[in-house]
């Protein structure tokens, strides 16, 4: 996703490392993000790749009104934070498309499909906190059961034992 290079003051002088923000998605509903720093881009880059194949996690896509065709936004609200970038994803209706400018790059990049999102973010200083935010977004879907994850059980009532029932 990007790639920047940051600096550390030493007595020697700067020390510059590349820090490689790397996502990996299979188009089948898990998202993957690492981040990692090292003195050349190619091994940041391939240290990102591994972490990020590392922390994949499930997204669970959901409907907005009525269950008509896939899925296709989020099944739920959810809020996201990271350092001092919060992300709030709203569900929205098919066809509304990403309603959030500085998600469209970021969504597109990633490749899911949710043809329908509204966003909501509070506050950008930095992208590391922003694709983290979103990521942890992502990862809240499957943290909150919506209703058709509910399973019905009936409660069985015990039969009392003569013995241990109550004497009239």
């Amino acid at each position: 996703m990007k790639i920047m290079p940051v600096q550390k003051q030493t007595r020697a002088g700067q020390r510059t490392r590349f820090k490689a923000f790397v996502i990996v998605e299979d188009g089948n509903g898990h998202v993957g993000l690492g981040v990692k720093y090292s003195k050349e881009v190619a091994t940041a880059i391939r240290g990102g790749i591994i972490l990020a194949k590392l922390s994949v996690v499930p997204l669970r896509r959901g409907y907005w009104c009525n269950k008509i065709g896939k899925p296709h936004t989020v099944p739920c609200k959810v809020t996201g934070k990271c350092g001092s970038v919060t992300v709030r994803m709203v569900p929205a209706p098919r066809g509304a498309g990403i309603v959030a400018a500085i998600l469209r790059r970021f969504f597109s990049l990633l490749g899911l499909m949710m043809s329908s999102l509204a966003l909501e973010v509070l506050l950008i200083k930095t992208l590391g906190n922003f694709v983290k935010a979103t990521f942890d977004c992502l990862q809240k879907t499957y943290g909150f059961l919506t209703l058709e994850f509910w399973k019905e059980t009936e409660i069985a009532i015990p039969r009392v034992h003569g013995s241990l029932g109550c004497q009239a």
